[in-house]
């Protein structure tokens, strides 16, 4: 790659790559910015020089996240046929619990919610109980629709898999009488007044605004951590892991064990119980 206009081209090829992988959205986002900062020089390196960059990662970004772009240029050499270039991620241990300062609480779910409602954005408040009640990625919520409700259950379609998700009855009420409220006779029931689905950016702001009138920390409101709340609190039922697996869509159960990783306070509970202390 020599000049600019050949790594747009690869990157537009890449794109169309990794489209019929069949990878979401999201991910071939991720994907693709990280690309595009490895091609922000448009000589296509040697492993030494690979390598020389990989270790920049650290400087930069936590190991998590550099795994994460390391990820997506393997994937790009293998796309190139340069598997000469690929380099091994970076050694994590497991994590054996979440820290405080990034767990939701349940407590701190409900004043979120309760926040919203105060602030009287009914749709908010209804969303954040939607997807912690279900276990849906925000990606995932468009599909929860009046016909849905109505049914009880919502059939999302992710990364090439289908699977159910069940509406208690008490979030089905809600739903519907939202979707009366707002004149939405069918189809999805989390939309701008123009009809289409809400941006994920606008729903993080949104969160985001709630902050300092629930008195949580802005580090651990986002989307996603809703769905982890509710993992954590489905496992404490029956500590059926697989099943959650299921529910939460996730291939690989490995994936689905960093969902309920105990709480800092939880690991210390246990550590204290050892009384191996004289």
């Amino acid at each position: 790659m020599q000049t600019d206009t050949m790594s747009q081209t690869h990157l537009q090829a890449f794109e169309c790559f990794l489209i019929e992988r069949e990878l979401s959205c999201s991910t071939r986002q991720q994907y693709l910015r990280a690309v595009k900062r490895f091609l922000s020089d448009p000589e296509l390196p040697d492993r030494v020089a690979v390598l020389a960059r990989k270790n920049e990662l650290l400087k930069s970004y936590a190991v998590t996240s550099a795994n994460a772009i390391l990820a997506a240029w393997n994937l790009f050499f293998r796309f190139l046929k340069r598997d000469d270039l690929r380099v091994r991620q970076f050694k994590v241990q497991k994590q054996l619990f979440c820290p405080a300062e990034e767990e939701l609480s349940k407590d701190e779910y409900e004043r979120l919610v309760r926040a919203a409602q105060r602030k009287n954005n009914q749709r908010l408040a209804l969303l954040l109980e939607t997807i912690c009640a279900t276990g849906i990625r925000v990606s995932e919520l468009t599909a929860i629709t009046v016909e849905a409700a109505r049914t009880g259950v919502a059939t999302v379609s992710c990364k090439g898999k289908t699977r159910c998700i069940v509406i208690v009855s008490k979030l089905r009420k809600k739903l519907l009488s939202y979707a009366r409220l707002h004149h939405i006779e069918g189809g999805i029931i989390f939309r701008t007044q123009s009809g289409k689905p809400i941006d994920r950016s606008n729903i993080w702001r949104e969160m985001k605004a709630l902050c300092k009138e629930a008195q949580v920390s802005p580090k651990k409101v986002f989307p996603h951590n809703l769905r982890h709340l509710f993992a954590r609190l489905f496992y404490a039922v029956d500590k059926d892991l697989s099943g959650l697996a299921d529910v939460l869509g996730h291939s690989n159960i490995n994936t689905t064990r960093i969902y309920i990783i105990s709480s800092g306070r939880e690991h210390r509970r246990r550590m204290e119980q050892l009384h191996l202390i004289l």
